[in-house]
């Protein structure tokens, strides 16, 4: 992988046991394909479809799980939330590709919430990096929560991960790549 400016955000977590995360659109370290694009964000092509993904069950104590996807290496202080899942049942161990695509989350389980991402909506928003900036992150999360999180749907991403801390019993990473 490239060397990034902006180090994994997740290694300033604090350590949790590992869930084995992996995706059939796409591997770790590979370049993002066009459902995985920010369409909406004016990449050509991009159809802003969630990605696939699987993940190994979380320890005893599993209540739920949060799925998100963060890009640390946009040009702000704070990166970009393009997906936060929370509350997803702890029976769930895997989402279909198009879970959301967009706005339209009707293919998410009973129980999840879906929240507001820095595109300023509920959905999934694709990468869409600003031209020739590099090649961004886009690192797919997985939590295992002892607990069911206490958001709401006007909730940011953010918001979801400070409720994550203290909460997460496991996690697991998978990161693709994006350059225009």
């Amino acid at each position: 992988m490239p060397d990034f400016r902006v180090p994994n955000p997740y290694d300033a977590l604090p350590d949790l046991p590992a869930l084995e995360v992996t995706s059939e659109s796409f591997a770790e370290g590979e370049t993002l394909s066009a459902p995985q694009l920010g369409g909406v964000m004016g990449v050509e092509g991009g159809q802003d479809r969630s990605p696939q993904v699987s993940w190994s069950a979380g320890p005893e104590g599993t209540e739920s799980y949060v799925v998100t996807l963060f890009d640390p290496d946009a040009p702000t202080a704070s990166g970009f939330w393009h997906w936060s899942v929370a509350n997803i049942p702890a029976s769930v161990t895997s989402l279909p590709e198009g879970a959301c695509t967009g706005q339209d989350t009707s293919g998410m389980p009973e129980g999840a919430v879906v929240v507001r991402n820095d595109a300023g909506f509920k959905g999934f928003v694709g990468a869409a990096p600003p031209a020739g900036h590099g090649p961004h992150r886009y690192i797919l999360a997985v939590h295992a929560v002892g607990a069911q999180l206490s958001v709401g749907e006007d909730a940011s991403c953010a918001f979801v991960g400070f409720n994550l801390f203290g909460e997460g019993v496991a996690r697991g990473t998978l990161t693709g790549l994006f350059e225009q």
